[in-house]
């Protein structure tokens, strides 16, 4: 399967979903972890890759409604149909439809990226962490959400649950904290923090990552 293949792949799989997307409890439950997780110290701009349906900046947003300045939320996604949610549940942000391989977003721009459950479906994922460092700006953080090794009972997309359609998930490049750091060192990121939580039965990792000169 060709980049371009895959990527066709994940939009209409996407599409797809995102009607029933946020009936999922593990996806709710995971965006308010990762809100909970995420230091707000110093950020107003926060750019969500691979956004699906905004959840994890609707949790933001819904734990600090009288933050001011108010965060400014951009949302990044392939899938049309899932942005079309995410645009109707949080009209307050912005949402682009655009490849986290190339991001429609200006250099050192976002103060605090997210990227939950979306490293293991991507074709390239050394270029996503080549543009997650242009687009983070200094002093700026990642902060990932993604599959631990421990099998889960099939309620999201971790290496317990059924085959993906048309494309194949990688999920061990990102499932320990040594992992995880090894992948994005290429592209001058350490891990700074971490935190594995057992989230509607699958076993996720939180992290916090920060770019290094």
């Amino acid at each position: 399967m060709t980049p371009d293949e895959r990527q066709v792949a994940i939009r209409a799989r996407f599409d797809e979903r995102a009607g029933s997307y946020d009936g999922s409890a593990m996806h709710r439950a995971l965006a308010a972890a990762v809100a909970d997780f995420a230091e707000l110290d110093g950020v107003t701009a926060v750019l969500d890759v691979a956004t699906g349906t905004g959840l994890a900046l609707r949790a933001l947003a819904a734990r600090h409604p009288h933050r001011e300045p108010p965060l400014r939320l951009l949302g990044v996604d392939l899938s049309p149909g899932m942005l079309a949610v995410a645009r109707r549940e949080l009209p307050s942000a912005e949402f682009v439809e655009g490849e986290a391989e190339a991001l429609p977003v200006a250099d050192a721009s976002a103060d605090l990226v997210l990227c939950v459950t979306a490293l293991h479906i991507f074709a390239d994922p050394a270029a996503v962490f080549e543009e997650f460092a242009r687009v983070i700006a200094p002093g700026g953080t990642l902060v990932t959400a993604t599959f631990g090794e421990a099998p889960d009972h099939g309620h999201g997309q971790g290496p317990g649950a059924p085959s993906t359609p048309g494309y194949e998930p990688n999920h061990a490049p990102f499932a320990t904290p040594e992992a995880l750091a090894a992948s994005a060192s290429r592209a001058g990121f350490v891990v700074t923090r971490s935190a594995l939580r057992t989230v509607e039965g699958d076993r996720l990792l939180i992290a916090e990552l920060a770019p290094v000169d």
